[in-house]
Order: structure tokens, then C-alpha cells, then sequence
């Protein structure tokens, strides 16, 4: 009896030493998953491109760049504000304009850092945030009034540095949906100059989820991308949002490309738009305009279309 006894104490210990290893080895692999990465370190060198001015707004841009963040007790689900910026700016009399990033559903700025670096290179103040649930867009304008509040504040390196007529907007997913509630129904509205939508989920399910949005409501210059052959937009869903819009807009679906990759595939026309639009690119403007803008002749895209005359 003695010996039963013995065994089945040891197998109890056992048996509680496993259970404790797999609640920590859970811990630590749910841990991982909502940490890891969402864009490629090496990205902007990996992703194909399929014409000149994609390929030279996909690479790295001229600036170095440094990265900032802070605290933001105003507003527990912001977290942190991350900002990504050339580093020139700490010494210089320069202004800078501003793209916003309103993340995707429980993704976070930091787990798509490269893509913020890349921005910045090519001169813009890159800026988000840690909050997970973004459509209504509140929080990232909460966002920008920090970065406002900064702009005026002489104790910081973004004092007097940001150009406040070039500020623009991009969001991918639940944050594509965010990107069109910024821009139509927060406080600096009207501050925003241009957006970017990637993959935003579609209206009607939007609507379902209790999440809507309206992009007929869009007065900015707007570029809406999409995965193909599937994402959480359909093709009908883009055509609907492009009839709709009464300002300028371009959309595309990116072939053979999942709704996660979307996040940082289309980036090299991205930062083209934000630089045509902020910076005054002319180069890159002919991604869009022109005769046959490139994009229209890209064979990594399809189902273009193209209305910057509204």
C-alpha cells in the first residue's frame, strides 16, 4: 500500500508540474502572438515591385531616422504614442508633415515599426499608438492633439516642427474603417489633408459588427487598397466606395496578396501618395496621374480605377 501510495503521489506532483509548464508555456506563446511583428523587418528589399516609381518609393527613403515615445495617462487604451521621425528634425528650423496610423484590430504601432521607419526616411513624422480597438477614430485624433499640444510645447524636439497643412492619414483593416471616421467626425476634422485606406472592412459588414462608417461622406483625396483575390473587402464593396466618394480617388486590389500582407505590400505607392500629396512630389504624382499613371499599368494590381478630377 505504501507503494501505490508512493506512486500515486508522484504522479500527482508530475501531473502539477506539467500543468504549471503548459500555463506559462500558453502565457508565454499567447504572449508571442500578440507581439510579433506584423510587417517584415527587411520589407521595403523582400516585396516585389512592378513598376519604376513603386520600386523607388518601396526602398528606403534619404533621412536617418529616430524614434520617440511618452506615456499617455489621458488616455489608457492609447497607452503610449510611438512617433518615427527623420533626426535631422531635432536640429533643424524645418517643418514636417505628419501621417497618422490607425491600427488594425488588437495590432499595436510597435508591431509594425518597420513600416513607421520607412515613412520617416522619406521625411514624414510617422505616429501612432497601443490601442487595439480603433474604428471610431477617437483615439487616434487623441493621438494627433498630442502631437499638436507638442508642436507648441518649447521643452519638446517637436516644437515648432510639424507642418500642420500637411498632416494625412492611414489605417489598414479595423483601421482602414478608423481612417473615415477620423477624417469625418472627430475634433481636427478638417486638419486632415489626404487618407490612405487599406483593406478597411467593408461597410455593410462594418455595419454588422457595429462598427459603420460612411465613405460617401470622404471631401479629402482618398486611396483605398485591397488584397486579392480575397480580403474583408470585395471588389463590389471597393467599386460601391469609389461611385460613392465626391472627392478624389483612386482604388486597386493588389494581386495575390492576403488582408495581412496589405499592411505593408502596397507601400511603396503609399508613401508615393503621401508624397505627392504633402510633400509635393512631382515624380511621385505620376503613380496617379498623367496620360497612363503607373499604377493603372502595374501588373501586380488590378481592378484600377481612377477619379482625381471630383
Amino acid at each position: 500500500m505504501k507503494t501505490v501510495g508512493k506512486i500515486i503521489f508522484i504522479i500527482a506532483v508530475v501531473l502539477v508540474i506539467l500543468v504549471i509548464l503548459g500555463y506559462f508555456g500558453l502565457k508565454k506563446l499567447w504572449t508571442i502572438i500578440l507581439t510579433a511583428p506584423m510587417a517584415p523587418e527587411n520589407y521595403i528589399s523582400e516585396v516585389k515591385t512592378g513598376g519604376e516609381i513603386e520600386a523607388k518609393y518601396m526602398a528606403a527613403g534619404k533621412y536617418e531616422t529616430g524614434y520617440f515615445e511618452t506615456d499617455y495617462p489621458e488616455n489608457a487604451d492609447i497607452d503610449k504614442i510611438e512617433i518615427w521621425y527623420p533626426t535631422e528634425l531635432e536640429a533643424s528650423s524645418t517643418k514636417y508633415p505628419v501621417v497618422l496610423f490607425v491600427n488594425g484590430t488588437g495590432v499595436s504601432a510597435s508591431r509594425y515599426k518597420p513600416v513607421f521607419e520607412h515613412l520617416a526616411s522619406w521625411g514624414f513624422i510617422a505616429i501612432g499608438n497601443e490601442d487595439p480597438s480603433t474604428w471610431e477614430g477617437k483615439k487616434a485624433d487623441a493621438t494627433l492633439s498630442w502631437l499638436l499640444a507638442a508642436n507648441e510645447d518649447e521643452t519638446s524636439i517637436f516644437y515648432h516642427k510639424v507642418d500642420t497643412e500637411n498632416i494625412g492619414i492611414t489605417g489598414h483593416s479595423q483601421g482602414g474603417v478608423g481612417v473615415f471616421s477620423t477624417i469625418h467626425n472627430t475634433e481636427h476634422k478638417d486638419m486632415y489633408r489626404c487618407a490612405v485606406s487599406l483593406s478597411p472592412t467593408q461597410e455593410d459588414t462594418a455595419e454588422a459588427l457595429k462598427m459603420p462608417y460612411d465613405s460617401s461622406k470622404t471631401t479629402i483625396p482618398v486611396m483605398i487598397l485591397a488584397g486579392a483575390p480575397e480580403d474583408v473587402i470585395s471588389l463590389e464593396g471597393l467599386n460601391d466606395m469609389f461611385s460613392g466618394i465626391s472627392s478624389g480617388v483612386v482604388i486597386a486590389r493588389r494581386s495575390h496578396t492576403d488582408h495581412g500582407q496589405m499592411l505593408y505590400s502596397a507601400d511603396g505607392y503609399v508613401t508615393a501618395w503621401f508624397m505627392w500629396q504633402l510633400q509635393g512630389d512631382e515624380n511621385a504624382a505620376k503613380a496617379f496621374i498623367g496620360e497612363i499613371p503607373e499604377i493603372m499599368s502595374n501588373a501586380l494590381y488590378q481592378d484600377q480605377q481612377i477619379d482625381l478630377s471630383k
